[in-house]
């Protein structure tokens, strides 16, 4: 059963893959803000994932976020969310992100419970003539 106060905690090191230069994102060696942003969807999708109805999920729907602090290759980097709010099927967490050395990234993230076959059925059909 869906609740406010639903934690999640998810843990990555900072490879080459993530760097803002292999992203596109920038042309330095750090944890490049899209990884930074996926961690905080991946954590709060997977704090509520246990708790929805049978084939139901959860899409990204709205993102404010602020990168505060940078982390270099092989840091190891943590990420927790809370389930502030539910609005009907909209969702609201407070996600933060750490490295050793302290935040590195904070913000509030939406998404909306859907039924997971209808959506992917409504979306593809977007290819149909």
């Amino acid at each position: 059963m869906l609740e406010v106060g639903i934690k999640g905690h998810q843990e990555i090191t900072v490879t080459d893959e993530l760097t803002a230069k292999t992203m596109g994102s920038g042309v330095m060696d750090v944890f490049a803000t899209p990884a930074m942003l996926a961690l905080m969807e991946k954590t709060a999708f997977m704090s509520v994932a246990d708790h929805l109805n049978e084939g139901c999920g959860t899409v990204g729907t709205h993102v404010e976020l602020d990168h505060v602090a940078s982390s270099p290759i092989g840091m190891k980097i943590t990420c927790d969310s809370e389930l502030t709010a539910i609005e009907g099927r909209k969702l609201v967490f407070k996600v933060e992100a750490y490295d050793s050395k302290g935040l590195i990234g904070k913000g509030i993230h939406e998404r909306f419970i859907i039924e997971s076959e209808k959506f992917q059925e409504k979306t593809d059909r977007k290819l149909e003539k």
